[in-house]
């Protein structure tokens, strides 16, 4: 039988990637399963040494990371039923890497993850995490289409 302990759930804070939340929550109830939220904050060009600015640096990165910590806190507070079993990881880097590593290092079985639906120039200009996703995770890996109508031609 197929079994989902743990399922990972990759966010960007926008609407379009809640549109997994449901599809998570809903396997996490039927399998008794872990949803892993995710947000991975990106990467930030270092400062220049000689300009003094590290101090200034290191305090903006930190204020990121609480604030996408909380961010991520609330979102799952506000989307997650109590009943549902869940956590929250934060990650720094390449949004698809970060993901498929978090998939590796907390034994994921499953990753939920919303596409945004883009097509065409924009999705050669702006690539895909989740097709990233798709096509480098050991795991089986649940799509959930977005229905935002700013994101572009369908």
């Amino acid at each position: 039988m197929i079994r989902f302990s743990r399922i990972l759930c990759p966010t960007d804070f926008s609407e379009a990637s809640l549109e997994a939340f449901p599809h998570a929550i809903e396997l996490a109830r039927l399998f008794k399963s872990e949803i892993l939220f995710i947000y991975v904050l990106p990467v930030l060009p270092p400062a220049p040494a000689d300009f003094g600015f590290e101090s200034e640096v290191v305090e903006f990165v930190s204020a990121l990371r609480k604030d996408a910590e909380e961010r991520l806190n609330d979102l799952v507070s506000a989307h997650v039923p109590p009943d549902v079993k869940s956590r929250v990881v934060l990650a720094q880097g390449h949004a698809a890497e970060e993901i498929l590593r978090a998939a590796d290092e907390n034994q994921i079985d499953l990753i939920t993850i919303a596409t945004h639906g883009l097509t065409g120039w924009r999705h050669l200009v702006f690539g895909s995490v989740a097709e990233k996703v798709v096509r480098l995770a050991k795991v089986p890996v649940l799509t959930v289409r977005c229905h935002d109508k700013n994101l572009g031609q369908r």
